[in-house]
């Protein structure tokens, strides 16, 4: 359960640390604009993303079990996040997820991590498939300028809220939307290692407030950035809170789990490494009780901020704490220019996460599954669109186990590696 920092620093060199810098600036400057647009979408202020990054990936990067990982707000939490927003407040949230840091620490201190692989991948494919479909969802009203009032929680009343407003469509949002997800798509192929999202999203952002275009920012609708953390506190902590919010905490721990450990497993297979899931599970822990502290949302390892930490060259921690340095950096000295990002730009973000989080790379290996594997996969999907991710989760893991044991005689099930 040792954390990575502590082996990978032994040996360490200028040229370590000069790899290790230049690739923390450059996945900071992916994690700015999808820890703003990840916070928004969840029902949060922006200025709570940008916080996550910083408090819960400096302690990812510095006590968790992997060479690369790089931590912070994720669009996996944001159906939960804004489910127990719009439910139990903010302040319910950061309770939620106090709880959910401490359920993981005694999850990984009990050396718990295996036990993640006991669940079924189509159960992690389908309730994935899900949040892509409600990620994509929420970006709709600002991807094309509706003029609504709040949107409902559920995913069918939000889409019929959505349809009676579609006659205030705005060409000049639905272009920004496009030109943004045009210009992250070709950066993404012509230059890999460039920190082409944040690129994009000042370009389309820029020609937006030059063209005086009718569409909001980040700072007409929220008001001003943050320009520092704020000072750490706990929220009101009762027994029947504690008893109200028990549910969330577990989703919240299971998906920091799960979604960590497959970061991990991904960048194991990048960099040839073996990650030590206990210490990662504790780091994940640590991480949310950080940022729950200091007012932000659950946090865990990001599957494309440590493929991109990779691609740009990062080889330890390092990297990830340099990451949540250049943010706070930004932070303090840029937030004034932050707060003029468009918000059908950050919509083009998340439109293009919402895909890459629903990998139609693989829907034709899925249609080959076994009957009981694809129902089960299409099960978990609908349940966590149409009802409840808690439902979606315990329903398909409990039918999902049932089945492997009765299928495998108890061995735990293979995983894949998703390519996200």
């Amino acid at each position: 359960m040792k954390p990575k920092i502590i082996t990978t620093l032994r040996g360490y060199s200028a040229g370590d640390f000069r790899a290790d810098t230049l690739a923390g600036i450059s996945v900071a400057m992916v994690a700015l604009p999808l820890s703003l647009a990840i916070a928004i979408a969840s029902g949060a202020d922006p200025g709570a993303g940008v916080v996550t990054a910083i408090v819960a990936g400096f302690v990812i990067s510095a006590l968790g079990g992997s060479r690369v990982q790089i931590g912070g707000p994720t669009g996996a939490f944001i159906v939960v996040v804004y489910g127990v927003i719009a439910e139990h407040g903010y302040d319910g949230l950061v309770l939620a997820t106090l709880m959910a840091g401490a359920i993981l620490m005694l999850a990984g201190l009990s050396r718990a991590g295996a036990l993640i692989r006991w669940v079924p991948e189509p159960v992690i494919h389908g309730f994935t498939y899900g949040i892509a479909i409600i990620i994509g969802a929420s970006q709709i009203k600002d991807a094309l300028g509706l003029t609504t009032e709040s949107l409902p929680a559920d995913f069918l009343p939000k889409m019929e809220v959505m349809w009676a407003a579609r006659a205030s469509l705005t060409p000049a949002a639905v272009g920004v939307t496009l030109a943004t997800m045009i210009l992250i798509t070709l950066f993404r192929r012509a230059a890999p290692k460039w920190p082409g999202l944040i690129v994009a999203v000042a370009l389309t952002s820029g020609a937006a407030a030059l063209l005086a275009l009718p569409v909001d920012t980040i700072a007409g609708r929220f008001g001003a950035l943050p320009d520092h953390l704020p000072m750490p506190h706990l929220p009101e902590i009762t027994m029947a809170r504690l008893g109200e919010l028990l549910p969330s905490a577990l989703i919240i721990a299971f998906l920091a789990g799960i979604e960590s450990l497959l970061s991990a497993m991904v960048s194991d297979r990048m960099i040839g490494g073996n990650h030590r899931p206990n210490a990662e599970i504790i780091a994940q822990g640590a991480a949310n009780l950080a940022s729950a502290m200091f007012g932000g949302l659950p946090a865990t390892g990001a599957i494309a901020r440590t493929a991109t930490n990779v691609r740009a060259g990062g080889k330890t921690p390092v990297a990830g704490i340099v990451h949540a340095l250049t943010i706070l950096l930004v932070m303090m000295l840029a937030a004034p220019l932050a707060g003029l990002l468009a918000m059908p730009a950050l919509a083009g973000v998340l439109l293009l996460t919402a895909w890459n989080m629903a990998e139609p790379q693989s829907w034709r290996a899925h249609g080959k599954l076994p009957r009981a594997d694809l129902a089960l996969l299409l099960m978990t999907l609908v349940l966590t669109v149409l009802a409840d991710l808690t439902v979606a989760i315990g329903l398909g893991v409990a039918v999902g186990l049932a089945l492997r044991l009765r299928q495998r005689g108890g061995k735990p099930p293979t995983w894949h590696t998703p390519d996200r």
